[in-house]
């Protein structure tokens, strides 16, 4: 092999499914970077990088970015010396064009190692989602029925006042659950051809999908 073998993992599933708190806690474990989308965007609009001025120029026309500005975004964040011995990957890749081009990427450094599809029914995942709460000052994350705060609509840590994100609210949370079958689900068709595919039941506890998950990495 001409480059030294990296640890790639993609996590799929539908919103609200456990997989930004799974690849947390991968990330502390193995040593190796969670790597989202959402994160890369905010990086490079907020650094005002070449690709975020790119991005930018589509989004400000209302159009969607391009796979390929996505896919040099990810690119980009994958050659940085964090990401030497891989990444989990949160929300990439998002379609079957990526899903393909990101196979071209990774082959040279063993590829793929697995693809975790956390299940979750539709309405566990809206209550889930609809449910969280967010401090505006400090930014702690609190949920309705799983971690509500001691005293309702104010943060434990500084009494600062909860609100519900914007990309929280039912009518959003409906919408996502949409673009994910529409653009995603054709993974799980992709990555099972590859006998990539794992399903875990996303209804577990977080630490038992967690100790599977490991299980299966290492």
């Amino acid at each position: 092999m001409s480059a030294q073998q990296r640890t790639y993992v993609v996590l799929l599933g539908i919103p609200g499914a456990g997989k930004g708190t799974q690849a947390r806690l991968l990330e502390e474990s193995l040593g190796i970077p969670q790597v989202s989308t959402g994160d890369i965007f905010r990086y490079n609009l907020k650094n005002q990088t070449e690709l975020g001025l790119l991005a930018k120029s589509y989004m400000d026309r209302g159009d969607l970015v391009p796979d390929e500005v996505t896919i040099r975004m990810v690119e980009d964040r994958l050659q940085q010396p964090d990401a030497i011995k891989g990444a989990i990957l949160d929300g990439f890749p998002r379609n079957l064009i990526q899903a393909k081009t990101f196979d071209e990427i990774s082959a040279v450094y063993g590829g793929i190692k697995l693809v975790p599809l956390i299940s979750l029914d539709d309405e566990e995942a809206i209550r889930r989602v609809t449910g969280r709460r967010s401090c505006r000052t400090c930014g702690a994350v609190y949920h309705l029925d799983f971690n509500p705060p001691k005293q309702a609509g104010r943060c434990d840590i500084d009494g600062g006042e909860l609100y519900q994100r914007d990309d929280d609210k039912l009518e959003t949370v409906r919408n996502r659950l949409y673009v994910y079958y529409k653009q995603t689900s054709p993974l799980i068709g992709y990555y099972f051809a590859k006998s990539l595919l794992v399903e875990l039941d996303g209804t577990q506890p977080i630490e038992v999908v967690f100790e599977q998950l490991m299980n299966l990495l290492t």
